[in-house]
C-alpha cells in the first residue's frame, strides 16, 4: 500500500471509530437503562452537547470526502444523483419504519414501555398518510433517518457551490437557515432539521476540503500542533467535568443538590438541543475535535482493542442505527427502564442490546434491505 493510500485509510478509520462510538452511545441513551455504570461514557444524553451532534458532523465529513472531493473528476450529476438516490432511499426507509412501529404499537397501547407520540386517530386515514409522507409525523427510534434524508436532498446544491469554490456561500446559507428556527410555524421538536442542518453542512464542507485542511495542519510546526491538540483536550476535560457536575448535581441531595440543579436550569438555556443554541455549537465543536484528537492519537490501540465493535458499527452506521431502533422499541415493550433499579441488571440489558446489534452486523441480517 502506498503512503498516500495508507494515510487515506487511517483518516477514514479514525472517523469510523468515532462514528462507531457515537452509535454505541446513542443506542445506550435510547435504551435509557440507568444507572448502568456507563454514564461517564454516555452522559445519558442530557449533557450540554451530545454524541448525536457528533454523529451528524462525522457523517457530513465522510460524505464530503466520498461524494464530494473523491468525485471531483467526475461530472457534477454523478455525485448529485448518488446523493439524491441515497436521500430517496432513507426517505422511504423512514416512512416504512414509521408505518411499522405505528401499526405494531397499536397492539401495545397503554403499555408503559411504548414510546410516546404514537398516532391513534384512525378515523382520518388521509391525515395519517399525508403526515407520514410529508414528515409531519414520524414514530419510532429512527428519527435521525428523517433528518439525514432531508439534508441529503439539499446536499447536491451545496456540492455545486463547493465545486465552484464558494464554500463561504454554503456556510452563509446554512447559517441563514439556522437563524430561521425561531420563526418556524412547526412545533420546536419538528423544527430541529432547520437548526441541525448547520452541523451536517459544516461537516460536508470540511469533508470536501479535508485534504487541504490536512495539508494546512501538517504545515504547522510539531509544537504548534501539540499545543492545539492539548488545548482542545484540556478544554474538553474541564467543560465536560463542569457539564457533568451541573447536570447530575441534583443527585447529591441535601442542600447542595437543589442549588446546583437551580444553576443547571439557568445554564441549560444557553445549550438547547432542538434549537442547537450557539453555546451548544461551540461546546460541541470543541468536544468533537478533542475526541477526534484522542481517537487519532490512540487509533492503533482502539482498533486492536475495540475495533471489533467500533469499526463494525462505524462502517455500517445507518444499518446499525436502524437495527438499534428495533432493539430499543421491543426491549422497552419487554421491560420498562423505570422498572429496573439494579445497576448490574441495567448494565446487562444494555450490553445484551449492543451485542444483538453486533450479531446483526456480523450475520448481515437484512443488510440487503436496510441501508448501510
Amino acid at each position: 500500500m502506498s503512503k498516500k493510500a495508507a494515510k487515506q485509510s487511517e483518516r477514514i478509520l479514525t472517523f469510523d471509530l468515532l462514528r462507531g462510538y457515537f452509535l454505541v452511545v446513542i443506542l445506550l441513551n435510547h435504551l435509557n437503562f440507568y444507572p448502568n455504570g456507563l454514564s461517564l461514557l454516555t452522559g445519558e444524553s442530557i449533557l450540554y452537547a451530545s454524541t448525536a451532534e457528533g454523529f451528524f458532523v462525522v457523517s457530513g465529513i465522510v460524505l464530503g470526502i466520498i461524494r464530494g472531493r473523491k468525485l471531483l473528476d467526475k461530472p457534477f450529476m454523478v455525485g448529485a444523483k448518488l446523493l439524491w438516490k441515497r436521500a430517496l432511499q432513507l426517505y422511504l426507509t423512514s416512512i416504512v419504519l414509521t408505518l411499522f412501529f405505528t401499526l405494531i404499537g397499536q397492539f401495545f397501547l397503554g403499555d408503559p414501555g411504548l414510546k410516546w407520540g404514537i398516532y391513534t386517530n384512525w378515523s382520518d386515514w388521509g391525515t395519517f398518510i399525508w403526515q407520514t409522507v410529508s414528515f409531519g409525523y414520524t414514530y419510532g427510534w429512527a428519527d435521525f433517518l428523517k433528518y439525514y434524508a432531508i439534508f441529503l436532498a439539499f446536499t447536491p446544491f451545496a456540492l455545486y457551490l463547493l465545486r465552484k469554490g464558494w464554500w463561504y456561500v454554503v456556510i452563509a446559507l446554512s447559517f441563514a437557515v439556522w437563524c430561521l428556527f425561531p420563526f418556524s410555524p412547526l412545533p420546536e421538536n419538528q423544527s430541529q432539521p432547520i437548526s441541525w442542518q448547520l452541523i451536517f453542512m459544516s461537516g460536508f464542507v470540511i469533508g470536501f476540503y479535508w485534504e487541504s485542511i490536512l495539508a494546512k495542519w501538517r504545515s504547522l510546526s510539531l509544537r504548534t500542533r501539540h499545543t492545539i491538540r492539548v488545548g482542545f483536550v484540556m478544554t474538553f476535560i474541564v467543560t465536560a467535568a463542569l457539564s457533568f457536575g451541573l447536570v447530575f448535581g441534583n443527585r447529591l441531595g441535601g442542600e447542595l443538590g437543589p442549588q446546583i440543579d437551580a444553576l443547571h436550569h439557568v445554564v441549560e438555556q444557553y445549550f438547547q438541543k432542538d434549537r442547537l443554541s450557539f453555546g451548544r455549537i461551540i461546546l460541541g465543536s470543541v468536544w468533537f475535535w478533542a475526541l477526534f484528537a484522542i481517537f487519532r492519537k490512540y487509533e492503533a490501540w482502539l482498533t486492536r482493542k475495540m475495533g471489533w465493535l467500533l469499526l463494525s458499527f462505524g462502517a455500517n452506521s445507518l444499518y446499525v442505527y436502524t437495527i438499534s431502533a428495533f432493539i430499543v422499541f421491543f426491549t422497552h415493550l419487554i421491560v420498562t427502564p423505570a422498572d429496573v433499579h439494579m445497576l448490574w441488571l441495567n448494565l446487562l440489558i444494555s450490553l445484551v442490546a449492543v451485542a444483538l446489534v453486533l450479531v446483526a452486523v456480523r450475520t448481515k441480517f437484512l443488510m440487503k434491505i436496510i441501508p448501510r
